[in-house]
């Protein structure tokens, strides 16, 4: 499990955290919620290594191996779709990456630099490339932000298909989206 205990971070005068703990359990569902400004992001970061709290201390599994969507792309525009995740997942064939890329509605932009496809498809790309990754924790960062409905609905059925098993940290704003996850709710709050 991902132990976080007794963390304080601040930013100058502004204390996200103060002296916080929680338990993530291995191969399971966390969702973690509350307002915008009170620290999601800040958690991730810190439990990725991104950023060190000022006081307490994670734990993580030996063997932890992230991958992550973060709240922009960090895409290469430049680079198709499938060259993308091949960046990441160099041992796959193209046609495993393609298999993934079309459960996500992204067929016909396999081969299109990203910087022409549109918000929602580089976004799904994005959560490609989280998914096919060698990782056995995801933490995905508002992964479902800017979709319409049925795109929503259909990533959402993906990421947790592909996410079975694994370790998942997903930040919401959509108390729907933590009920189709299931598994267990966080609140952030001050």
């Amino acid at each position: 499990m991902i132990e976080v205990r007794n963390i304080s971070k601040s930013y100058g005068d502004v204390k996200v955290f103060d002296n916080w703990s929680h338990d993530f359990p291995t191969g399971a569902v966390t969702c973690i919620m509350g307002a915008s400004g009170l620290g999601k992001t800040t958690l991730l970061r810190l439990i990725m290594g991104l950023e060190q709290p000022d006081k307490g201390m994670i734990a993580l599994p030996k063997d932890t191996r992230f991958a992550c969507v973060f709240q922009e792309d960090r895409l290469i525009s430049h680079l198709s779709a499938l060259k993308n995740l091949r960046l990441v997942q160099s041992k796959r064939d193209d046609g495993e990456i393609k298999k993934l890329l079309t459960e996500l509605g992204l067929e016909g932009s396999v081969t299109k630099p990203v910087r022409e496809l549109s918000g929602g498809m580089a976004r799904r790309v994005s959560i490609a490339r989280c998914l096919i990754h060698p990782a056995n924790t995801l933490l995905m960062d508002e992964p479902l932000k800017g979709l319409d409905v049925n795109t929503r609905l259909l990533t959402a059925e993906v990421i947790k298909k592909r996410a079975q098993g694994k370790t998942l940290l997903l930040v919401t704003h959509d108390r729907e989206d933590a009920a189709f996850f299931g598994g267990g709710t966080v609140e952030i709050t001050r």
